[in-house]
């Protein structure tokens, strides 16, 4: 008769480890790897590095004109990094010229000054967005836009065209800069 006997004890068939003890960070022990444990450590770990790419509360600094009412700050550090919140093209009274160049050139001078009052200049922006209402303008905008900025330290760039602005504005742009350390 084939098969296994009645008394016969079964054991189970030893599973293969998808990680060896070698890799400790990733093994987290002896035991298996097994899909559940997989997720809860890749997740342990994303969240961590996350975490350390943030600076805590501490190192967080705001920065606005004096006497601004907007509900938000004009810059904020961050540790090495300081994000300039969007811009739009206001003269020195909050006025919003009807001209686009005016607006650009404006819009432009309103990052600045945002860098400014972090310790920052344009040498430092390292990324841009810019939201637009009508693309027709594009060139002009890229003309004052460049002229921003030195040939050889221009930023990455997102550009986006949009439906409306606050303020009826034409365009604003928002900048992430490098503040390098203390």
């Amino acid at each position: 008769m084939g098969g296994v006997a009645r008394n016969a004890v079964r054991r189970p068939v030893p599973r293969k480890r998808c990680l060896r003890p070698h890799l400790p960070l990733l093994a987290l022990g002896t035991r298996p790897m097994t899909p559940p444990r997989l997720l809860l450590c890749s997740t342990a770990l994303l969240t961590l590095s996350v975490f350390a790419a943030v600076a805590p509360a501490a190192d967080l600094e705001y920065f606005s004109p004096a006497g601004s009412k907007a509900p938000y700050a004009a810059a904020v550090r961050a540790g090495d990094t300081v994000y300039v919140s969007g811009q739009l093209g206001v003269d020195a009274e909050g006025k919003l010229p009807d001209a686009f160049d005016a607006q650009a050139r404006n819009t432009m001078a309103n990052v600045a000054k945002a860098l400014q009052r972090a310790g920052r200049s344009m040498d430092d922006v390292a990324r841009c967005t810019v939201m637009i209402t009508d693309m027709a303008n594009w060139s002009t905008f890229n003309a004052i836009y460049t002229s921003a900025f030195k040939p050889e330290r221009l930023p990455a760039r997102s550009a986006m065209a949009v439906s409306a602005l606050p303020m009826k504005a034409l365009l604003e742009v928002d900048c992430t800069a490098y503040a390098g350390s203390r």
